[in-house]
């Protein structure tokens, strides 16, 4: 797997933070060594897919974080690296009809990945100990008891041999309103914005106790957390990325499958046997051995 420089990898090796006062914000890097390090990683990403394909392994993403805070960027360039065909992302709003009178779990249970296959949830059951807690949409029995019930939801999804991947996504209030200033005057962003965008930020106080709270009852051995500070997105992106990467190529033999056999005889019989031996001396070369 590639290795990213070493004060990056540094950075990211740092115990997590506990709160989100705690999370450096001041963290960037300029365009010249994102450009490559974003290469590499996205280069890693096909690797770990196509094993996830050969071993029928599964994944869930969960992106959580302030609005505009850079989920959907980070979305984008991790799509942009994947087959779809083997990743599907769930953008998660309010619950309507049928999901409103079901439990807040349901809705999840059934956009869990197949086997080989990765589902990315832009948000996610988190909602019910953060926007449903704040706004009162949810009572406080139910968000309170809701800490048990989502660490039983992913460790039964862990036991189940998923891998989970959460990320918070951390921005400052002052970059949060120099993004919405942006995509209130650019209208190919201004799709983006809501009145809730604005509206929330007269509760930051209370989301901010609500996610700490989050991070400190559900972050586990199974499922932990990952807090990624966004004031810079090249950082971010980068570094949401790079957890991704990490967490799913654990115990993972990303090692190519051996051709089969009828596929190799076909190849030989329409291609020639130096084309495919030209062919697989490439694939057992150095960049297989990586």
């Amino acid at each position: 797997m590639t290795r990213p420089p070493r004060r990056f990898e540094e950075h990211l090796r740092r115990p997590q933070p506990r709160r989100l006062l705690e999370v450096d914000l001041s963290v960037s890097i300029d365009r010249a060594t994102y450009t490559p390090i974003l290469s590499d990683l996205q280069h890693d990403l096909q690797r770990i897919q196509q094993a996830f394909f050969a071993d029928g392994r599964r994944a869930v993403l969960v992106f959580e974080g302030w609005d505009a805070a850079g989920k959907g960027g980070t979305i984008r360039r991790l799509c942009f690296a994947l087959d779809p065909r083997g990743c599907h992302v769930w953008p998660i709003g309010a619950p309507e009809g049928k999901e409103a009178r079901q439990h807040y779990l349901q809705r999840f249970w059934s956009r869990l990945p197949s086997k080989g296959a990765m589902a990315v949830f832009d948000r996610s059951w988190y909602g019910r100990v953060l926007v449903e807690r704040v706004e009162g949409f949810a009572q406080p029995s139910e968000w309170q008891r809701a800490y048990r019930e989502i660490n039983d939801f992913e460790r039964l999804l862990a036991d189940d041999g998923v891998t989970v991947v959460k990320l918070f996504f951390h921005v400052s209030q002052e970059a949060q309103l120099r993004r919405f200033r942006k995509r209130l005057t650019d209208p190919v962003k201004r799709w983006k914005l809501s009145a809730e965008d604005f509206r929330n930020r007269d509760r930051h106080a209370a989301y901010v106790e609500a996610i700490d709270e989050m991070l400190a009852r559900t972050s586990t051995v199974y499922a932990p957390w990952s807090v990624i500070p966004f004031d810079d997105k090249k950082w971010g992106r980068l570094a949401a990325l790079q957890t991704i990467v990490d967490g799913l190529a654990t115990d993972l033999n990303i090692t190519p499958p051996p051709l089969d056999a009828g596929v190799e005889q076909a190849a030989r019989a329409v291609m020639g046997d130096d084309v495919v031996d030209a062919a697989l001396r490439k694939v057992s070369g150095p960049e297989a051995a990586d």
